[in-house]
């Protein structure tokens, strides 16, 4: 009550913007500035992480203005498109080809009509005439010589699909990848209502020749999404169309790459919960190896991952002019095993696009950004429940202000918005990088610098002398999560030493010894400095706090002085994370030529003593006691058993959920008397795991037992060679009768 009394107003204050934003996020009110700041926040970080590298796996042969100029106007004659194809097939190799032109009407250029039309007309029944059209028919019905040209070749056609009153149509649809039914016998199971499938519909479309559709495999849309502010961000890969749902020109060439994968979609009801309807979650590709997800959006979409700006000279994809490969011009094999795409980047074709990487896009790079994404494994979207994670950030970090910032000096209240904000930020770009999630900031964003904003001004002149006094007098004694606990509840919190139970641990860097004989200091300096900050910042990310550095080990420990239940836990998720991100580490130092590091971290809970200790010139906040030692024990017993974790019981127990365990042995260290079971976190156990087996004979003193299934064990791994070496000593000297089966160590 004296907290609300005494900072109610300025929470009130504060808590207006996140309001405000949480009635945007919730749909209840949208405001387009916040989306279009939403657009411009994702061109930055698209334009800032594309790669701009070219993609050799894909090809555009570009109808650019040298081939108008050299083979005509476009439409040309289907006889030359035919012989195009001709060309890129079988003398320029190409693995798969998608056409992002339309072939709607029949050619009228080779004359044969009229010619039909003279044969049903004034020369109907002349006796020469007819048997000579039959003859030349082959030759000039260019629309058939084309589709000769693509019949049983992996070629895609493309075709468009319109939204207008009158629903106009022209040409052929090709066959639904999922019909009417197919997503009715998929969708049904809870009900014998079948809710709608939610994807881009259109009512009209512009499609190829019949002929043409029925000599290639597939054909797809190629429809792009426009946004508000007139720029291409999206295309939708699945479109429906009269109860039927068609896909995308890129997704059928996706397909045909990988021998015309079977497409099924994963359905799962929509976020929305009053809609009603099913959304695909993701496509599997039944390829003949495995099943090869796809993932889209809430609509069946997915977000471009443009690779770089587009053109010719864009560098994003080779460039072929259509004119040279018609001619002939290109060495034979030029485009072999790649994916053709058919395209146009002149400007009078109208195929120009606004993107967020330039403003004259050719409209054929789109399908080979998304083709090219695919091949990569990468699927960039805005997930279905991107609103529920808005809402959620909004009121996480909206709390988060109103709370703290009353309580801050406007120094620390800034540094805090700076650091929410750029929390937001991060999370935001680690969704997008790590996990190909397009997710909202604008409002979040927003709402931090406006909460800031008024709260500072509402309690401007507003100081927290004590708590400033507090940090000055503490500050160099306990560290900065101490600090920062301690000025909300200082008299919580105090120096003095008490008993807990808590988890320590010792990491150190194995081989350090002969590093320091190669190395110049300063390059040890700054190999060790590297070390200690990439796995400092995981003990803190995990809410360890740092005890010392001691040469090349570090010492941490939880449970002090933030109190916590899972101070296990914590160490170990701290140690699986030190371990990857030495991975990461060391694969710089290869890149960088720089020698790769090893560690060996021990684990262990149980009662110790914590407080300030020291002398009156220096003193630390630390831990000692029997469970430190202990801890300090199980660090030099993983170089031993060649693992890079070990865990005590008392640990492992309280961590027992949290992955998969080895059990490495029970021994009894020097100084102790009572023996202790370590362990070995692990990904996860085979099914067929005779380790638990072999340790159970070795207790059990049933040498040749253990002995056979010791032998099922990797090669080479430093626990089979001791257990091996420690058998054959017990065959020698047989332990005692009351054995326990812990082995005893002499020295540390």
């Amino acid at each position: 009550m004296n907290f609300l009394r005494r900072h109610g107003p300025r929470i009130a204050v504060t808590l207006v913007p996140v309001v405000l934003a949480l009635w945007h996020a919730t749909l209840a009110t949208e405001w387009a500035p916040i989306h279009r700041l939403d657009a411009a926040l994702y061109d930055i970080r698209l334009r800032a992480t594309m790669p701009g590298t070219r993609d050799d796996r894909i090809v555009i042969v570009d109808i650019d203005e040298r081939s108008l100029d050299e083979i005509g106007h476009w439409p040309w004659g289907r006889d030359k498109v035919a012989r195009l194809v001709d060309e890129l097939f079988d003398r320029q190799k190409a693995a798969v080809l998608g056409m992002d032109v339309l072939f709607a009407e029949a050619d009228q250029s080779s004359g044969l009509g009229s010619l039909r039309q003279l044969a049903e007309g004034p020369l109907r029944g002349h006796p020469g005439f007819a048997e000579s059209l039959r003859q030349l028919e082959p030759a000039l019905d260019y629309d058939g010589r084309f589709a000769q040209s693509l019949a049983r070749r992996p070629a895609v056609l493309g075709y468009y699909f319109t939204s207008d009153r009158e629903g106009r149509t022209k040409g052929v649809l090709p066959a639904p990848v999922l019909r009417g039914a197919e997503y009715a016998a998929l969708a049904r199971g809870q009900g014998p209502v079948v809710p709608p499938l939610q994807a881009y519909g259109w009512n009209g479309y512009g499609a190829n020749l019949a002929g043409l559709v029925s000599a290639v495999p597939l054909a797809g849309f190629f429809n792009s999404i426009t946004d508000a502010d007139g720029v291409v961000r999206s295309v939708p890969v699945i479109a429906q169309y009269r109860g039927h749902y068609y896909e995308s020109l890129a997704l059928a060439m996706f397909r045909l790459v990988h021998g015309r994968a079977d497409l099924l979609p994963v359905l799962v009801p929509a976020v929305k919960g009053d809609s009603g309807l099913r959304v695909v979650e993701k496509l599997l590709l039944q390829t003949p190896g495995a099943l090869l997800p796809v993932r889209v959006d809430a609509s069946a979409a997915t977000l471009v991952p443009y690779r770089g700006p587009g053109g010719a000279r864009g560098g994003s994809f080779g460039y072929v002019s259509a004119a040279a490969v018609l001619k002939g011009q290109l060495p034979a094999g030029s485009l072999q095993g790649k994916i053709a795409l058919l395209g146009s980047t002149a400007p009078g074709l109208l195929d120009l696009r606004v993107t967020p990487v330039g403003e004259t896009y050719p409209g054929v790079e789109t399908h080979a950004n998304v083709i090219s994404g695919w091949l990569d494994g990468r699927s960039l979207i805005r997930p279905d429940y991107a609103r529920g994670y808005d809402a959620a950030a909004l009121l996480v970090a909206g709390l988060l202000l109103a709370l703290a910032l009353p309580l801050l000096s406007v120094l620390s209240g800034t540094l805090l918005a700076i650091a929410v904000a750029a929390s937001l930020a991060g999370l935001n770009f680690w969704f997008y990088r790590a996990h190909d999630l397009v997710m909202p900031v604008a409002a979040q964003l927003l709402m931090v610098v406006a909460a800031y904003t008024l709260n500072i001004g509402y309690g401007y002149f507003v100081e927290s002398r004590s708590r400033r006094q507090l940090a000055r007098l503490f500050g160099n004694y306990v560290p900065r999560e101490l600090v920062r606990e301690m000025v909300k509840d200082p008299e919580s919190y105090n120096m003095q030493a008490i008993n807990r139970e808590m988890t320590v641990m010792f990491c150190d860097m194995r081989g350090f010894t002969a590093l320091s004989e190669q190395m110049e200091p300063l390059a040890l300096q700054a190999l060790l400095n590297t070390v200690f900050s990439r796995l400092t910042r995981i003990i803190r990310k995990h809410r360890g706090t740092i005890d010392k550095y001691m040469g090349d080990c570090v010492m941490a420990f939880w449970g002090a002085p933030l109190e916590t239940p899972l101070h296990a836990r914590l160490a170990v998720a701290a140690a699986l994370d030190m371990v990857e991100e030495l991975k990461v580490l060391n694969a710089e130092h290869r890149q960088r030529g720089l020698p790769e590091i090893g560690i060996g971290i021990g684990i262990n809970t149980g009662t110790m003593c914590v407080g300030d200790m020291g002398s009156y010139s220096r003193r630390s906040y630390t831990v000692i006691g029997d469970a430190v030692n202990l801890g300090a024990r199980l660090e030099s017993l993983s170089k031993l058993y060649g693992v890079q974790i070990v865990v005590g019981d008392r640990a492992q127990a309280r961590a027992a959920d949290l992955c998969a365990w080895r059990e490495l042995d029970r021994v009894v260290v020097r100084g102790r008397q009572q023996a202790v079971t370590v362990y070995m976190p692990v990904a996860d156990m085979p099914e067929d795991d005779t380790w638990p087996e072999m340790l159970h004979a070795y207790r059990e003193c049933r040498w040749d037992e253990a002995s056979a299934l010791l032998a099922l064990q990797p090669v080479g791994s430093a626990l089979r060679d001791l257990y091996a070496s420690r058998i054959e000593a017990a065959r020698q000297r047989p332990p005692m009768a009351d054995w326990d089966g812990a082995y005893r160590f002499d020295s540390r």
